[in-house]
């Protein structure tokens, strides 16, 4: 392998019309919590989504918080979220005295299934947490006939699929409210940050409250409530409104990775690519392969190999059934859930980062090809 030719599999793209913005916080002072570009990113976010109210926060973890405690539900509510997902999922329902009770995704697709959400409920549920998987979002259509039958809340999971479409409507803007993160990695980026947007007056009052340690605003230095330090500083927000203002480019650049991927790696029956349905609009935030399974070996040696060839990739979520933390609390015991075991186990993604050339995609499938032959 030459060196400097490894290919990593994601970096983030700044752009100079960031400089400007954070020089400006910079001169100012204003590098806190406080300062003028936390309400305009959060003004911007928002209304991209199609919500009433943007609430940033530091990062996607805390958003899934704040906005499951936000719900207010009773202790041992229970909430369905997918076993195919990050463990933050898990977390924010927990942490709010629920219970997470989990169904598996479609094979295709890797979102949560409809017709497992409906099976699951019971009369202790509560919410549903739909997570739009690698850029392609959950088909909200029936989640939301699912919750308006059941008086169920819904908080969406949109961390990876920023811009994504049902219906040619973006998630974010269906859910009672919605969470993002801005992780280094996402479509745009403040390196670490999240949000959460709503159209809920009240929501959006208790997530601003939660955020910021439940301060009451007759009183400072005053609570009746426990909340947390969420809040995002006015230097992320600042990068934030320079990324926002170019998310249909990062999204357009995206797709045409995307399309690039298929033209060179469809012919492959060995492995399994990203689909879009015809009712969404995938952003394809990753570029996930999915090992068929007379492929005689697993993701793990797949990754090996690519490795050896100077590709980085990263491997899929392991099921929330299956992670150790979770089954010491006494969850999920003796259940099963075949896609996400199998996608945890023949799955990875490649290279996606914005900065990815034609030549390095070229590179990719070529390692890709060799080493599936």
């Amino acid at each position: 392998m030459e060196p400097g030719s490894f290919i990593p599999v994601s970096e983030p793209l700044i752009g100079d019309n960031t400089l400007p913005l954070v020089k400006e916080c910079v001169e100012t002072g204003w590098v806190s919590s406080e300062g003028r570009f936390i309400p305009e990113f959060e003004g911007k976010w928002s209304q991209y989504c199609g919500a009433a109210h943007g609430v940033a926060v530091s990062n996607g973890t805390t958003a899934l918080q704040v906005a499951m405690k936000a719900l207010n539900l009773e202790p041992g509510s229970e909430v369905i979220i997918p076993s195919y997902t990050i463990i933050s999922c898990a977390i924010a329902v927990l942490e709010a005295d629920c219970v997470p009770v989990l169904v598996d995704c479609d094979p295709e697709t890797w979102c949560m299934d409809p017709d497992q959400v409906e099976a699951a409920i019971t009369s202790r549920t509560r919410a549903i947490m739909p997570v739009h998987m690698f850029g392609h979002p959950v088909d909200m259509r029936r989640i939301l006939k699912i919750a308006a039958r059941h008086d169920l809340r819904i908080v969406e999971d949109a961390a990876e699929a920023h811009g994504a479409e049902v219906e040619g409507r973006r998630v974010g803007g269906l859910g009672d409210m919605a969470c993002f993160s801005f992780y280094a990695n996402k479509i745009i980026t403040t390196g670490e940050g999240g949000m959460v947007v709503t159209s809920n007056d009240d929501y959006a009052d208790r997530l601003r409250s939660l955020r910021n340690l439940c301060f009451r605003p007759e009183r400072r230095f005053y609570h009746t409530e426990i909340g947390h330090n969420y809040r995002l500083t006015n230097l992320q927000a600042a990068v934030g409104v320079a990324q926002v203002n170019r998310v249909d480019d990062h999204i357009r650049r995206k797709r045409q990775m995307a399309k690039a991927y298929h033209e060179r790696l469809s012919e492959l029956p060995q492995i399994a690519l990203p689909v879009e349905r015809d009712w969404a609009k995938n952003v394809y935030w990753m570029y996930c392969l999915v090992l068929a399974d007379d492929v005689p070996f697993d993701a793990v040696e797949f990754a090996k190999r690519l490795r050896a060839k100077g590709i980085d990739t990263r491997p899929l979520f392991l099921g929330m059934h299956e992670q150790p933390v979770l089954r010491e609390r006494g969850l999920f015991a003796g259940s099963s859930y075949p896609v996400t075991e199998r996608l945890a186990r023949r799955g990875l993604y490649v290279p996606s980062g914005l900065t990815l050339t034609e030549m390095q995609i070229d590179r990719v499938c070529a390692a890709v090809r060799d080493v599936i032959s």
